[in-house]
């Protein structure tokens, strides 16, 4: 039997089923509330006619790369794009492959595949993030990248990940997409690899008003290759250094990204809170497995998710009574349809296969309360307890 096609845009359908729940995921109506000084901005940015590329760009760039402690930063399209253009950048060869997780969205294999080379997965640990203990025997004469992804803002083992990166001679591309203002060990986590990549995507948790990327690096050879690859390769208005791509950060983007940015310190320690009061919460039921927390890592929660038994059922149940509980995601990426070409099978990554079966991810945005994270856990306990 063929792949179903797509046969509309599914989206809006799935905004309005999220948007009937009274604790939601989605949570853009209270963050940009004060639009209404993002809108003076635009109605600048109208009259100076600065719509790509623009002033607002440059300050915005500034401000990212100090905030990850890194020397350059480049506003893109979207996080895929940052991806993608770090992955070109390194001038892959035919047959290239790339090593990364079977646990996380499509993009991080979509710009492997798009940019020519091969994914190879490496099963998860038990925090989700890809086992770097198990990175160097997936490691062969072909491969020329590896991609971690701080999967739901919990850094990966950097440490480990970059020491084999060193002794292979192996480029580490972060996907950072979740992972703004984390940290390892009080550094910042988009400070570690030759480039780390983040999404600003509307529900990441530094977000503009449609899509964004940025990619960050302090390495200059990188930086410059990646400034024209973004922008058509030109070096100015009628010449053109390589062929390159349209992947620009539009100047109203960035006007909502600056604005955002000043609010990231706030919303970063609310998720972390709201993230230790529902471990609290959710601890003393033996259904539901809370992943490790490791104290040198500061986890930003772009997702909080748990292991649930009977999870499709509680699922169902939440959303009975106006919580967004969701899954992110229940297929894991060596299973997917547009992974045939690759031949991997089920049973290949028993870690991971074991995980997305059980994971669920519950809201804990800056707009929730204590007293809807009580109600999160009493009707959890109530599912397995009192039904």
């Amino acid at each position: 039997m063929g792949i179903q096609m797509m046969k509309k845009n599914f989206l809006p359908e799935q905004y309005r089923q999220s948007g009937r729940h009274e604790i939601n995921h989605c949570y853009l109506r209270q963050q940009f509330a004060d639009y209404q000084d993002i809108f003076a901005k635009i109605e600048q940015l109208i009259i100076n006619e600065d719509y790509t590329l623009g002033e607002e760009v440059d300050l915005f760039e500034k401000n990212f790369a100090r905030a990850t402690g890194s020397t350059y930063a480049l506003g893109v399209g979207s996080g895929t794009d940052a991806l993608f253009l770090s992955l070109k950048a390194l001038d892959l060869p035919a047959a290239a492959e790339v090593i990364t997780t079977p646990y996380t969205f499509f993009a991080t294999v979509g710009a492997i595949a798009t940019a020519g080379a091969r994914p190879v997965f490496v099963d998860i640990g038990d925090d989700y993030n890809i086992d770097a203990e198990r990175i160097e025997a997936a490691i062969t004469p072909r491969t020329k990248a590896i991609m971690p992804v701080h999967w739901a803002g919990l850094p990966c083992d950097m440490e480990k990940i970059l020491a084999i990166g060193q002794q292979y001679s192996l480029p580490i591309i972060a996907d950072a997409a979740h992972a703004i203002s984390a940290e390892i060990a009080g550094r910042p986590a988009g400070s570690f690899g030759a480039t780390a990549c983040f999404s600003m995507h509307p529900l990441k948790n530094l977000n503009v008003w449609g899509d964004g990327g940025v990619v960050v690096t302090s390495n200059k050879e990188l930086y410059e290759k990646i400034l024209l690859l973004r922008n058509h390769g030109l070096i100015n208005r009628n010449e053109c250094a390589i062929y390159g791509f349209n992947s620009r950060l539009d100047t109203l983007q960035a006007i909502v990204a600056n604005h955002a940015m000043k609010k990231l310190e706030h919303l970063t320690t609310a998720r972390i809170k709201n993230a230790a009061l529902l471990d609290q919460l959710l601890r003393d039921i033996p259904a539901i497995t809370i992943p490790p927390r490791c104290s040198e890592k500061k986890q930003v929660y772009h997702l909080y998710i748990v292991r649930a038994e009977r999870r499709d059922e509680l699922v169902r149940y939440l959303q009975s009574v106006s919580i967004d509980a969701k899954v992110h995601y229940p297929i894991p990426m060596h299973l997917q349809p547009a992974a045939r070409y690759l031949n991997y099978r089920a049973g290949d990554f028993p870690r991971c296969e074991a995980i997305v079966s059980e994971v669920l991810s519950l809201p804990i945005h800056e707009f929730i309360d204590q007293g809807q994270l009580e109600f999160v856990a009493d009707k959890i306990r109530e599912f397995y307890h009192g039904r």
